[in-house]
């Protein structure tokens, strides 16, 4: 899928390095979407000659992307867009809803949906008792058809009806809104580990590749707890955004 020429500018006075320059403005023109999946760059020779950079120059800004998953180099074709890195405002939002706002395309996959006794780490999560019944709904969230995550929820098993169909339809949170549940706050820790073999074939990534980990508890208006999540996510497309206010 070919494009128009995108216009860069760039401030030789800087001490930002050019290539530094082009990589952030490439990005960000991915981010907006002027560089849609699948949208060939110029080889490195057109766009050197372009922009007035060195070959290597831009090479490099064209290599920092591909690190970061964004641009891939295939052979006889070109360099192309893969794809954005999702970045996820840290608020009470659904998969779904962030990737469907970011036009990501998501799709759901429903690997697993059965009722099973709480562990003691669920039971605690949701408020119900050790070994009663809880509903585990396990999906793969996709967006442009390239796995992003594994999401693992436990929900009180009277909560709502919840079918496969529906659940590869939209999101959980729509689902619940849906059901007449008000969400109002969560707690939810976030990290990160190694991914392991099973994880890797999941998410199509190497066994030892980075993920991020998010676990959140939900709770309604009436401060019932609606959701324990267990989410893993390719840290090569995915990233949490946060906004820091100085301490008064």
């Amino acid at each position: 899928m070919a494009h128009q020429p995108l216009q860069f500018t760039l401030d030789r006075g800087s001490p930002v390095p050019l290539y530094f320059q082009l990589s952030q403005q490439l990005e960000a023109a991915i981010e907006r979407g002027e560089l849609a999946p699948g949208s060939l760059l110029g080889n490195e020779i057109e766009l050197a000659g372009r922009l007035g950079l060195s070959r290597p120059t831009v090479r490099q800004a064209i290599q920092s992307l591909v690190d970061k998953g964004l641009l891939v180099r295939r052979r006889g074709v070109g360099t192309q867009v893969v794809h954005s890195q999702v970045k996820r405002p840290l608020e009470l939002s659904s998969l779904y809803d962030d990737l469907e706002e970011a036009r990501q395309k998501p799709a759901t996959r429903v690997l697993r949906r059965v009722v099973e006794p709480a562990t003691a780490r669920v039971a605690a999560a949701l408020g119900v008792a050790e070994g009663a019944d809880v509903l585990l709904v396990e999906r793969l969230r996709l967006a442009h058809g390239e796995p992003m995550a594994a999401l693992r929820n436990h929900l009180p098993v009277e909560l709502l009806d919840l079918d496969d169909e529906a659940l590869e339809r939209t999101g959980l949170y729509r689902l619940m809104r849906m059901a007449g549940i008000t969400l109002h706050s969560a707690r939810q820790t976030i990290g990160a580990r190694a991914a392991s073999l099973a994880e890797g074939e999941l998410l199509a990534e190497p066994e030892g590749a980075p993920l991020l980990t998010m676990e959140r508890t939900t709770f309604d208006d009436t401060g019932r707890a609606v959701e324990f999540a267990s989410h893993l996510y390719r840290a090569s497309r995915y990233a949490f955004d946060f906004q820091l206010l100085a301490r008064s």
